[in-house]
């Protein structure tokens, strides 16, 4: 690689995505750039935010491999027969596994930021989400949902196999993968969120009161493990000669199954889709997997948090995949 161009991109790293805290470029399966900057190292671990997301889709797609789960068209209640339905509420009693995954369920909260207090105050998340959940909205409207939402779906991991989130996670993604995440992350105050927000070095998945892990933010990874999960996806769910979940999982959950109209993007199953092209996990402050199974090419991004961050799909089109595409 022309270590001129090299010196361009992180100069524009520098000046236009300053938040950037590592970054890592495969092409063809091969490590072709990594670095790190903010005073980051490969053994720092950072919040992804909603990449989370899409470690809760892979996670589905192995426990219906494994059989817990026998399709993503069950009712959501059928996991949770012990919960009861307020009287009049019919639409959550329709709802699926792929209304959630496709974000297409409705809920009956208006301002998400009123909920989101509530939220982290309530000691039952997957409880919280549910009593949010239905109303009059409709079902397979497209609603994104980046905080409250997901939790359910995490909920129906721990329902379905009998293993927490994260002990499922850890002996059938993450260990397979090489990557570690440490511990569960239980905040006793707001303060302790904060600094888990901000924080370079701690590797963990946070959880509510209950043990349940969040299923749309809170999972701390590197660019490096970022990466791993982008080319197992590449590569139809295979990792070192063993099919740790389905190429049939991946291919389906990574195609259009909801579009957010207003901006025109496309959701398969918690991932963003390119048509044609690939798919992405994005996570808030510019947190990114992008994978273009075209050219072959994987691109993770950790940052730190900033709000209303430069875009990184734009930046990988415009920047990363000219320089990198032709990798040989």
């Amino acid at each position: 690689m022309n270590q001129e161009i090299v010196t361009e991109l992180e100069k524009k790293i520098n000046k236009d995505y300053s938040n950037i805290a590592g970054m890592v470029v495969l092409k063809d399966g091969k490590t072709r750039y990594e670095n790190y900057f903010n005073e980051c190292t490969a053994a720092s671990r950072i919040h992804v935010y909603s990449v989370t997301k899409s470690m809760i889709s892979i996670l589905i797609g192995i426990a219906m491999d494994k059989g817990y789960i026998k399709s993503i068209n069950q009712k959501v209640l059928d996991f949770f027969p012990d919960y009861i339905v307020k009287r009049r509420e019919k639409t959550i009693q329709n709802v699926t596994l792929k209304d959630l995954l496709t974000m297409t369920a409705p809920y009956k909260y208006k301002f998400a930021p009123y909920t989101y207090i509530k939220y982290f105050m309530s000691d039952d998340w997957v409880k919280f989400t549910f009593d949010l959940l239905g109303g009059k909205g409709q079902i397979g409207k497209f609603r994104y949902t980046p905080l409250v939402g997901p939790d359910i779906l995490s909920g129906i991991l721990v329902k379905a196999t009998g293993q927490s989130v994260f002990d499922f996670a850890t002996e059938n993604l993450f260990s397979p993968l090489g990557i570690t995440v440490e511990s569960n992350v239980i905040f006793h105050s707001a303060k302790e969120q904060r600094a888990f927000n901000k924080s370079k070095s701690i590797s963990g998945w946070v959880a509510d009161a209950a043990g349940v892990n969040t299923g749309g933010w809170g999972l701390t990874l590197s660019p490096v493990d970022m990466a791993r999960i982008g080319q197992l996806c590449l590569d139809g769910g295979m990792w070192n000669g063993k099919q740790i979940v389905s190429a049939r999982w991946i291919d389906e959950g990574t195609k259009e199954h909801s579009r957010w109209e207003k901006f025109n993007l496309s959701y398969g199953y918690l991932w963003w889709v390119e048509n044609g092209n690939g798919y992405a996990a994005m996570g808030d402050g510019g947190n990114m997997i992008y994978v273009n199974t075209k050219k072959k090419i994987v691109v993770s991004i950790v940052s730190l948090f900033v709000p209303k961050v430069k875009d990184r799909m734009e930046f990988i089109k415009k920047y990363i995949e000219p320089i990198f595409e032709n990798c040989v």
